[in-house]
């Protein structure tokens, strides 16, 4: 019997082996659970005291704490949910967001520059701090008592009517104040024979808190005053916090009328230390304003003092070549400081990648650059394209061989002079390199690092004795991507009315009924705010015996069905006769039915319209800025994809087999008022030749007549089935070209085209 319990303790036991760790962590757990729990019961016990005293508050608690109330430096930052309530006798109101969401959470720009000028210096000492600096910073205006007849072109200018300096400083302060005092953090005040060195300022800026009164420049004892008092002389620039503007605004006006001052910064110093009790310092939370006074008949080439070179503003700059001299010499210095920073930089991670498990051979080229691309399959590969000097071999247009020219010519031309340089400075004295010519050239975009290139150069290496040798030598080069910006765009809503424009042939007929159910599904049942007007392109033959047999009168009865189905919603439409359905023709009629502000999608009758992609319309379509030209997703010919086999229809074979179609335009979204301007140049190029618009598509309108912005981008929200369609051959060459060049791409990739021709011998040969 023993030995029988002990088999059964022991097959039990290892029965529940695999389940001894999950066991023993809940008895821990558990365990550490009550000890916990008991520890928190035990701090948090209450004395018994009598009914109705409240307990004292444990040794270093304070009042507030033992109240209820979370005392100095220790508030309680626990989130609580308040519930919504609205009370039903009041009448509801629509809460009205914030355009941007930095509005609503109340963030500033950074800072804000002013610079004072004269009638006499607009054109000269203003015109140079424009050209040099005003780029650099985020926003920048000038202030002048009187105004020139003519303002220079790209500066913002306030003309205040009187030159007086005081009156001028009092302006300026009074319209930054109110223009700008809600906007911007930091306010800088400069003089236009002052140079700032404007990426040293934003960078002073980014170091500074904003919760203090902030009064800095290059500080200035008062003639004749307080020792313990100064001003900031207005020369070399000072800089003003907002929350010291928003306390001085009050008091201008007692500064104007009470005191006296010949110089603008005195009087805005003394009205600062008077009314706030704030004097310029010249160094605050360990950053320093560094100046610099330029003697006469300076050189700035020559000057190598260091405080020169740390200097942020410089003063007085008598002229305008001695401004874009200083320009050039602080640009010198903050180029040779960014070279050296970036040989620090990869000497640091040469040193630190020697310790990696990789070692020496995990150092990238060059240092500091990301690696290489590393494509996982074959159709990730990134192909090099291949020129010349005079020729390049990969062209937009699809053509073999083309000429170099413009921004490529000018690229291809820098890359080999910086070839050339660069050998000349590593193997210089020893060597000198001269080129003779470019034997073959290839290049290629790497999105991860910029872009590459490889050069077999001819070159022709002379010593220092005279003796020289011809050779070729392969190089190459990297031209990496630099700091990205956001370039600025206007405001755009999804809230904007779509208005869908379709034109249709005899030939669509076919395709009318299921278009017509995707807009009712897709925008009619979501109540999407799109409306629709058909174009009924009438042939000639068919206008004339509209009145017996209407060919479109099918498509009038699905179009009476949907409005009686959707009472709110009437569905126009315009009859044409034409026997070439062009396409500017035909918005020609539209254009004038509607309001300038009406936001247009010219579809196509293959298009499944779909919210996704009417919200990108509104996005991607900017008026008088930018025009969206989608490219669609076309699916391929199921009959060669599939030969016979069951056509896939899972989510995850969305947009397998198909292409995006480039070489169709039909589709588009514009602005009326962006199509009416573009549309009024092409009528004053062509004159009465109307002809010429059979020729042409809304897309050359705008690309050869307007200054916007084409935004051309693969759309997969826009998915046409398969269709063979119709080429019109009275339209122009290129037209009918790219619709029988999308017909032939549209019909299966090369694999399966190559196939089914496979097949097809197969057959053929048995």
């Amino acid at each position: 019997p023993a030995v029988a319990a002990a088999m059964r303790i022991g097959a039990v036991l290892s029965a529940l082996q695999p389940a001894l760790p999950l066991l023993l962590g809940l008895s821990l757990g558990c365990s550490l659970s009550l000890l916990r729990a008991s520890w928190s019961h035990s701090a948090a016990e209450e004395r018994c005291l009598a009914p109705g005293r409240p307990a004292p508050p444990a040794r270093g608690t304070p009042p507030e704490a033992a109240e209820g109330r979370p005392g100095p430096g220790h508030e309680d930052f626990r989130p609580r949910i308040v519930p919504y309530y609205r009370d039903p006798n009041k009448p509801y109101k629509k809460v009205l967001r914030t355009r941007y969401i930095q509005t609503e959470l109340g963030f500033h720009e950074r800072l804000f520059v002013a610079v004072l000028t004269s009638k006499a210096t607009l054109n000269t000492l203003a015109v140079a701090v424009n050209k040099t600096v005003a780029h650099h910073f985020p926003r920048l205006l000038y202030f002048t008592g009187l105004r020139s007849a003519k303002v220079p072109h790209g500066m913002v200018l306030v003309a205040h009517g009187d030159e007086r300096p005081i009156w001028l400083m009092y302006e300026t302060m009074n319209y930054i104040h109110e223009h700008f005092g809600s906007d911007y953090d930091w306010f800088y005040i400069m003089q236009d024979d002052t140079y700032a060195q404007a990426e040293q300022v934003k960078a002073l800026v980014t170091h500074l808190s904003i919760n203090q009164d902030v009064y800095l420049g290059r500080a200035e004892e008062f003639i004749g005053g307080d020792e313990q008092a100064r001003y900031c002389h207005g020369g070399f620039g000072y800089l003003l916090s907002r929350s010291l503007l928003l306390k001085l605004h009050p008091h201008l006006d007692s500064c104007r009328n009470e005191i006296l001052s010949v110089r603008p910064d005195e009087w805005l110093g003394r009205c600062i230390i008077d009314f706030l009790g704030i004097t310029c310092v010249s160094q605050l939370q360990g950053q320093h304003y560094h100046t610099y006074e330029l003697a006469k008949n300076t050189e700035p080439e020559k000057e190598e003092e260091e405080e020169f070179q740390a200097a942020l503003a410089v003063h007085p700059v008598s002229d305008m070549t001695l401004m874009y001299r200083l320009h050039k010499q602080f640009s010198r210095i903050q180029l040779d400081r960014v070279y050296q920073e970036i040989q620090d930089l990869q000497m640091q991670i040469r040193n630190l990648t020697a310790l990696t498990p990789a070692g020496e051979a995990g150092v990238t080229w060059p240092v500091g650059i990301n690696a290489p691309f590393l494509p996982k399959s074959r159709f990730e590969v990134i192909s090099w394209d291949y020129f010349t000097e005079q020729h390049l071999f990969s062209c937009p247009d699809g053509s073999p061989k083309c000429e170099l020219s413009g921004a490529s010519k000018a690229d291809v031309s820098e890359i080999i002079e910086s070839a050339v340089e660069q050998l000349n400075r590593r193997y210089q004295p020893l060597l000198r390199f001269s080129k003779q010519q470019l034997l073959n050239g290839y290049r290629r975009f790497d999105p991860t690092r910029g872009m590459e290139y490889t050069l077999d150069l001819l070159l022709e290496a002379a010593t220092q004795k005279g003796h020289s040798h011809v050779l070729a030598k392969r190089v190459s080069l990297v031209r990496p991507l630099s700091k990205v910006e956001i370039i600025p765009m206007p405001y755009v809503t999804e809230a904007t009315r779509v208005q869908l424009v379709l034109p249709l042939t005899v030939q669509d007929l076919d395709f009318v009924a299921n278009f017509l159910d995707m807009f009712a599904m897709n925008t009619l049942d979501t109540h999407d705010n799109a409306l629709l007007t058909l174009l009924f392109i009438y042939h000639p033959y068919d206008a004339q015996r509209v009145g017996q047999v209407d060919v479109f009168a099918g498509v009038k009865a699905m179009l009476g069905e949907l409005e009686k189905r959707y009472a709110e919603v009437k569905i126009p439409w315009i009859s044409v006769k034409t026997e070439v359905p062009s396409q500017v023709k035909l918005m020609d009629i539209v254009s004038k039915k509607h309001p300038v502000d009406t936001l247009f999608f010219l579809a196509s009758v293959w298009t499944e319209i779909n919210m996704e992609f009417l919200n990108r319309c509104r996005m991607n379509t900017i008026s008088n800025w930018q025009v969206f030209f989608p490219v669609h997703f076309q699916e391929f010919n199921p009959t060669l994809v599939y030969r016979g086999e069951q056509t896939a229809s899972s989510n995850t074979d969305f947009l397998r087999d198909g292409h995006f179609d480039r070489h169709s335009f039909a589709e588009a979204c514009f602005y009326n008022s962006d199509y009416m301007a573009a549309r009024t140049k092409l009528a004053a190029d062509i004159l009465d030749r109307d002809e010429v618009l059979e020729s042409m598509e809304v897309f050359d309108v705008f690309l050869h007549y307007s200054g916007l912005h084409l935004f051309r981008a693969v759309e997969p929200g826009l998915v046409q089935k398969y269709t063979l369609r119709s080429c019109n051959p009275r339209l122009s060459e290129e037209l009918y070209h790219r619709c029988v060049l999308s017909n032939l791409e549209g019909l299966a990739s090369r694999s399966h085209l190559a196939m089914a021709l496979f097949e097809q011998e197969q057959a053929n040969s048995t």
